[in-house]
C-alpha cells in the first residue's frame, strides 16, 4: 500500500472542490452566454423580417388581398456581419403561397408563443436550408395601402456559422481565464500546504537527528496547537520507553549481581569435593541447595520481569480473587502439613479484572512468605474480602514479624531477611504486581505477635 501524503490529501482537498465549481461555473456561464448571443442574433433576424415586410405592397382587402414585393437581395446584406454566414428569405402569404424570395425554404407551420420575447408577432426556430443547419425567424407583418389590407408571413433564415464561431470564441475565452484562475490557485495552495507543513518536516528531523538513546521530552514551544496532540504522545511514549529501558538495565545489572554469588559458591563447592575436603554425600546435598537457589532466585527475577512486561501489554480478564487465592493454598497444603501449621481460610467472592498469573503470583508469594516465617505447629489465617470496593487479602501468621530496621528496605529487590533462606525478590514482586493493578501492599506486625500481609486491589465493578 502506498504511504497516505498529508501535503497530496491537503491539495486534493482543497483543489478538487474549487476545480469542480469551477468547472460548474465555467459550463453555466458558458449556456449563459450562448443564450446572449442567441438572443442578439435573433434580434438581428427580427430586424431583417421587419425591413422586408416594410417593402411589401397589398392590393385589395382581407381574403382577397394580393401581395406583392420587390425585395432586394442587397436588402439584407446589411445584416449580414460577415462572409461567414448567409441570410435566405421567403415571403409568403397565411395560407402558406409564395410572393417573393426563395422557395426551397419550407413554409412555416408553428404558431406564435403566448409571450413572444419581442413587440412583434414573431417565433423562432432552428431548421434546415439546402443542407445545412439555420436559424429561423417568422414575423406576421400586416400590410396596408391605399388600396388594400393583408397578413404576409415573412421568413429569414441565417446560417449558424457566425453563430458557432462566437460559441467557440467564447468557450475558449471562458476556459483560459479558469485554468489561469485553476493555476494561480493551485499555486497559492502549494505554497499555503508547504508553508503549513514545515513545522511537521522541522519536528521529523529534530526527532531523526536525535541519538538513539535520546528519550528526552520534545521541546517544540513553537510549534502549532494542531501539533501539540502528536507531540503530547510521542513525549509519553518516550517517557515509556525510557522507563523499560531503565527497568532493563536494572534487571541486567541485579541479575548479573546477584547469580554471580551462589554461581562462585557453586564452584567452590565442586572443587572442594573434588579435593575431597567433605565427604561425597555432605557435598551432594550443598551442591544440591545452592543449586536449589539459584534456581529460585531465576525463577524470581523472571517473575519479576514478567510483572513489567504484563503491565506494558495488558490482557486482563475478570476473576474471581477468592477462588485464586483457594487454589494457590490448595498446591501449597503440602508445605503447611510439613511444619503442621493450623490454616483458616475464609474467603468470599472479590471480582478483579487482572491477569490470572498476577493474582497467582500475588497470592503465592504472600503465602508461600507466611509459611516460611510461620513456626512449626503456628497458626495461619487467609482471608478474601470485598470492602469499600476493594478486594483485601489478608494473611497471618505467628512468626517474628519485621524489624524496624528492614521496614525502610521491605519492598527493595533483593532485601531478603534471612539471605541464607530466600533471594529478597518476593515482595518485591508482589509490590510490583499490586502497582501494576492499581492497588497497595502493607505488611504490619501485630501487638502479640506474629504479621499481618494485606494486599488491596480494585473490586470490578458488576454491570
Amino acid at each position: 500500500m502506498k504511504k497516505t501524503s498529508l501535503r497530496r490529501t491537503l491539495l486534493i482537498g482543497i483543489l478538487a472542490p474549487i476545480g469542480l465549481f469551477i468547472v460548474i461555473n465555467s459550463v453555466s456561464l458558458y449556456r449563459q452566454s450562448l443564450v446572449a448571443a442567441t438572443t442578439a442574433y435573433d434580434r438581428t433576424l427580427l430586424a431583417s423580417a421587419k425591413t422586408i415586410g416594410e417593402e411589401l405592397d397589398v392590393q385589395g382587402y382581407d381574403e382577397q388581398a394580393e401581395l406583392r414585393a420587390t425585395v432586394p437581395y442587397a436588402a439584407l446584406e446589411a445584416f449580414e456581419a460577415d462572409t461567414q454566414s448567409r441570410m435566405y428569405y421567403r415571403v409568403s402569404t397565411l395560407g402558406g403561397k409564395l410572393v417573393s424570395g426563395f422557395d426551397e425554404l419550407e413554409p412555416w407551420h408553428g404558431s406564435i408563443p403566448p409571450r413572444p420575447p419581442y413587440a412583434a408577432l414573431v417565433d423562432f426556430y432552428d431548421g434546415v436550408f439546402r443542407d445545412q443547419p439555420v436559424r429561423i425567424a417568422v414575423l406576421l407583418q400586416p400590410v396596408a395601402s391605399a388600396s388594400g389590407r393583408g397578413m404576409a408571413v415573412v421568413q429569414v433564415a441565417e446560417t449558424l456559422e457566425l453563430r458557432e464561431t462566437l460559441a467557440r470564441k467564447l468557450l475558449l475565452d471562458m476556459l483560459w481565464r479558469q485554468l489561469l484562475l485553476m493555476g494561480v490557485v493551485a499555486g497559492v495552495t502549494v505554497l499555503v500546504v508547504q508553508r503549513a507543513t514545515r513545522p511537521v518536516r522541522a519536528l521529523g528531523e529534530a526527532i531523526e537527528a536525535r541519538e538513539a538513546e535520546d528519550l528526552s521530552p520534545i521541546d517544540a514551544p513553537d510549534a502549532p496547537r494542531e501539533l501539540r496532540p502528536l507531540i503530547d504522545a510521542t513525549t509519553a511514549v518516550m517517557r515509556r520507553l525510557q522507563g523499560l529501558l531503565d527497568h532493563q538495565k536494572r534487571f541486567v545489572r541485579d541479575s548479573a549481581h546477584q547469580l554471580r554469588t551462589p554461581l562462585a559458591v557453586l564452584k567452590a563447592q565442586v572443587q572442594s569435593a573434588r579435593r575431597g575436603d567433605v565427604p561425597p554425600e555432605q557435598a551432594l546435598e550443598e551442591i544440591n541447595l545452592t543449586v536449589d537457589r539459584a534456581t529460585q532466585l531465576a525463577n524470581q527475577m523472571l517473575s519479576l520481569a514478567k510483572v513489567e512486561q504484563l503491565r506494558q501489554q495488558p490482557e486482563s480478564v475478570t476473576l474471581d480473587f477468592a477462588q485464586v487465592v483457594r487454589g494457590i493454598v490448595l498446591d501449597l497444603s503440602p508445605l503447611m502439613a510439613d511444619k503442621a501449621l493450623d490454616v483458616g481460610i475464609d474467603t468470599q467472592a472479590a471480582p478483579v479484572h487482572a491477569h490470572q498469573w498476577m493474582l497467582a503470583e500475588l497470592s503465592r508469594n504472600l503465602v508461600h512468605n507466611a509459611i516460611k516465617h510461620s513456626p512449626a505447629g503456628g497458626q495461619l489465617a487467609i482471608e478474601v474480602r470485598a470492602q469499600d470496593g476493594m478486594a483485601v487479602l489478608t494473611v497471618r501468621d505467628d512468626g517474628p514479624g519485621i524489624s524496624s530496621e528492614l521496614r525502610q528496605r521491605l519492598f527493595a529487590p533483593f532485601a531478603a531477611g534471612d539471605v541464607a533462606k530466600g533471594s529478597g525478590l518476593g515482595l518485591a514482586i508482589c509490590k510490583e504486581i499490586v502497582n501494576a493493578l492499581g492497588g497497595s501492599l502493607s505488611l504490619d506486625n501485630r501487638p502479640g505477635g506474629g504479621l499481618d500481609a494485606t494486599a488491596r486491589l480494585p473490586l470490578e465493578v458488576q454491570q
